[in-house]
């Protein structure tokens, strides 16, 4: 009897060793992926990037202390713990990490628990009776405990769950990248509110100083040195430069509340809002090996390859689906159908079963195969994102520098003129007052002398700003450089077509 079981068993075990064979042919090399990841090593940086020096670090993660303000340091750390655009994404990295974390529970053993408590009345008719439970009511209970475990033969379950834990790194990614571009918009929109100030001051000034113009012009008319003409010229631009002065404090108020709404808070918090104090003492330069080290400091780069990592793990995931599945299931439990209500926990009453479970996909109508094929596009299309981010990055960067060498020439010309204004207008001025000019001339160099310090406050306020693009193009000081996947993790398992168990290493993970 026992030879015939064993010669039972070891038929039953050939004909499922048969079937892994054959659930293993039907993978094939299916829908391969066609986009090579580019490495940002092997792009031409560029003159103005070769050109802008190699001293530089990278910028901290608090950047923004830089322009030695106070005020601005307190409003970025506001907008940083206040902001909803930060709550949200900080909820989907919870959310994305809480996936994760159910994917990676299916890899363990899951063990269910089953109770069923039921009183019945058994009718009295000819369909049930007259049997012994004729009219009569019994406890029918049921307590049952299951055990289950995938062997996970071929990675499929491991590489779903790495996949998922890929998607929450990117999700935290993210999170830096959003709190990245609430940093720069609350700098750009402080450095506005610095040029508004620094605009009104020289609007109050230019208004005060043509009223006293306009005031020596009535002098000199009463005294029968000056003209009416002159009195009309002197005081014709008055209403000009006072609604000068209302749309800069206007757009002031507009500023503050735009701060206030990026910090989260509403429009009375941006009221108390002083003029700005901004010092900004930056060398100019760039990081040293600037495009190869630009994977592991943007946060933007770094989440598409996390992007890449996770869509690699899908294919591998989609592979494994060809293959047999293999569960290990056991039940544990009492069964009773009438008697007392603890009759089910009587020995007697006891079951059990155990034994592994196989599921083969055989004919599928090509289901399998465009699953495979879609992952594989999915990954091209991360892989497609990420080269394309890493040539907007590299691009971006070298904007800013162009930008910002170009703003310092800008800078030295606009002071020049500024100073050739300021002399013209001190010399027109001093030759009306002497009567030696019409007031034509003074108003003329008085217009010049304005546009000139209007251009210094524009060329000095774009200079702050460009500093913060730049400090952006450059990843905002991420707080952990090189926390990315590896090269291995950002590419799909090559599995040998004989191999009988997929070997992955856990590298799409952190490094």
């Amino acid at each position: 009897m026992s030879s015939l079981i064993f010669k039972r068993t070891l038929r039953s075990g050939a004909c499922c060793f048969a079937l892994l064979m054959t659930g293993c042919a039907f993978v094939g090399d299916h829908a391969t992926s066609q986009q090579a990841q580019l490495n940002p090593a092997s792009l031409d940086a560029g003159a103005a990037l070769r050109s802008a020096g190699d001293e530089a670090q990278w910028p901290d993660v608090q950047w923004w202390h830089e322009y030695h303000d106070p005020q601005l340091d307190a409003w970025v750390q506001a907008a940083l713990s206040g902001s909803p655009t930060l709550e949200i994404a900080s909820a989907r990295v919870r959310e994305a990490e809480a996936i994760a974390s159910a994917a990676d529970a299916t890899r363990d053993p899951q063990v269910t628990g089953n109770l069923s408590i039921q009183r019945k009345h058994w009718p009295a008719n000819a369909y049930y009776g007259p049997g012994a439970f004729d009219n009569v009511e019994t406890w029918n209970n049921t307590g049952t405990l299951g055990f289950s475990y995938n062997l996970d033969l071929w990675g499929r379950d491991k590489n779903s769950a790495l996949s998922a834990l890929d998607i929450a790194h990117e999700r935290a990614t993210d999170e830096r990248a959003a709190a990245l571009e609430l940093e720069v918009n609350v700098v750009r929109t402080y450095v506005d509110l610095s040029a508004r100030f620094a605009t009104l001051n020289i609007e109050k000034d230019t208004l005060e100083r043509q009223r006293e113009l306009a005031s020596l012009a009535g002098r000199r008319l009463k005294a029968g040195l000056g003209t009416q003409l002159d009195l009309s010229q002197a005081e014709a631009p008055l209403p000009d430069y006072e609604r000068r002065v209302d749309a800069t404090e206007e757009q002031i108020s507009l500023d503050r509340n735009r701060l206030a709404a990026l910090a989260g808070k509403g429009p009375g918090a941006g009221e108390a809002i002083g003029q700005p104090r901004l010092d900004l003492i930056a060398t100019f330069g760039l990081p040293s090996h600037l495009p190869a080290e630009l994977i592991g400091h943007r946060p933007d780069v770094v989440a598409a390859r996390w992007a890449v990592a996770s869509t690699a793990r899908d294919i591998d995931v989609a592979k494994a689906d060809f293959y047999p599945n293999i569960d290990l299931l056991a039940t544990v439990g009492a069964y009773a159908a009438g008697g007392p209500l603890t009759l089910f926990l009587h020995p007697r009453n006891g079951s059990w079963t155990a034994g592994p479970a196989l599921s083969l996909p055989i004919f599928d109508g090509g289901r399998l195969r465009a699953q495979l094929g879609a992952a594989s596009a999915e990954y091209d299309e991360a892989v497609a994102r990420y080269n394309q981010t890493i040539v907007t990055a590299l691009g971006e960067i070298s904007d800013q520098v162009v930008r910002l060498r170009s703003l310092s020439t800008q800078e030295t010309e606009a002071q020049r003129y500024l100073q050739s204004a300021e002399t013209t207008f001190q010399l027109s001025e001093a030759a009306y007052r002497r009567g030696l000019t019409d007031y034509v001339n003074v108003l003329i160099a008085q217009t010049r002398l304005l546009d000139a310090q209007q251009e210094v406050v524009d060329v000095h306020a774009e200079q702050l700003s460009a500093h913060a693009s730049l400090v952006a193009s450059l990843g905002g000081g991420l707080a952990e450089p090189g926390d990315g996947p590896t090269e291995s993790g950002m590419r799909p398992t090559h599995r040998n077509k004989n191999a009988s168990r997929v070997s992955v290493n856990a590298d799409s993970q952190k490094g």
